[in-house]
């Protein structure tokens, strides 16, 4: 297959993808899916597949953001969810010749011990829920600027005597144009499905699709970013509770403005070095989801920095969704390619 035939059939294959799948009805499960391993991206509102970097957890969101020049790299993360939630995982990427690289990850979603009880309410015992992915990522350039890339994972999920397995695909592309530093990115997450089910009911994956802007103009310091997320679905409404002395009945939101601000997570970071960044990021779905009374003045916002020393890198990012949560993700990164030179 020639270049030009192997570029239109790529995209073909992709737009038909986007065209094609129409959003799933009713609740979904393992949302556990959506949560970043990347401390950067986490800074930056939670959601990001067009941030072109050196981090190679940021490939969780797009699998077309990993690429050769990643090769030999391997991160460690670690997030305190809210609650006992504790998330931890591990990957690794490499190239595959000059054009294609690959990637695999082992993720861990623990939610704490909870109380295992009888449908009367009698306490028997304790267990501890959790959730396990394993990955593997292929990405391939299409040409000097276009890359796409396919995720494949493994989830397993054990809840008590209770078992589930199921199987997740991410597609994805990304335009990057160096000269201008401008990316745009556009994805199709969690397409699969239960292959073994907890028990009769079956529970669909949080399939969507992504599209996504990341640009610096100049010298001026900053990137800027836009995520649109959640494309499957435009009526997003929420519950605007007041604060808390109100006798009327909660308002339901369902305005364009609503929905679309819903849609959307804003981003900044500061690239002015290649050896430290700063990030904030804005997600107004994430600060509406929370009742007014229950959610603190930062909810929605987060923040997020790191550094790096030669082949060393550190990650750091905060969030606080609600007065009563707070979460924190740290991410440790290195470049092995000294070691095996």
């Amino acid at each position: 297959m020639n270049f030009k035939l192997r570029y239109t059939a790529i995209v073909a294959l992709f737009l038909c993808v986007l065209t094609s799948v129409r959003a799933q009805e009713g609740n979904t499960a393992y949302n556990f899916l959506n949560v970043t391993s990347s401390a950067k991206v986490y800074g930056l509102g939670g959601v990001n597949i067009s941030l072109v970097d050196d981090d190679i957890n940021v490939i969780d969101q797009n699998p077309a953001l990993l690429g050769p020049e990643l090769s030999n790299n391997v991160a460690l993360n670690y997030m305190h969810y809210l609650g006992g939630s504790n998330f931890a995982g591990l990957r690794y990427g490499h190239s595959a010749g000059e054009h294609g690289a690959w990637a695999a990850s082992l993720q861990y979603f623990g939610y704490g011990s909870m109380k295992e009880t009888l449908p009367d309410g009698s306490i028997v015992g304790s267990f501890s829920p959790k959730d396990v992915s394993f990955g593997g990522t292929y990405s391939h350039d299409i040409t000097d600027r276009l890359r796409g890339g396919i995720a494949l994972k493994l989830l397993y999920s054990g809840y008590a005597e209770y078992t589930a397995f199921a199987v997740s695909t991410d597609l994805g592309i990304n335009y990057y144009d160096s000269d201008r530093d401008l990316s745009l990115s556009a994805v199709v997450a969690n397409l699969g499905g239960q292959v073994k089910r907890f028990n009769s009911t079956y529970d669909r994956l949080p399939f969507d699709v992504r599209l996504g802007w990341s640009q610096s103009f100049g010298s001026f310091p900053l990137r800027f970013s836009i995520t649109a997320w959640n494309l499957t679905k435009w009526h997003l409404p929420y519950t605007e509770t007041g604060d808390g002395t109100s006798t009327d009945d909660p308002a339901v939101k369902d305005t364009f403005m609503s929905n679309l601000f819903r849609h959307l997570v804003f981003g900044v970071d500061l690239i002015s070095s290649p050896n430290y960044y700063l990030s904030l990021g804005y997600n107004y779905k994430t600060r509406t989801d929370m009742s007014t009374y229950s959610r603190s003045f930062i909810s929605g916002f987060s923040i997020g920095g790191g550094i790096r020393v030669k082949n060393f890198g550190v990650g750091l990012a905060f969030a606080q969704p609600h007065s009563g949560g707070t979460t924190l993700m740290f991410n440790l990164s290195y470049n092995i390619n000294d070691l095996i030179n």
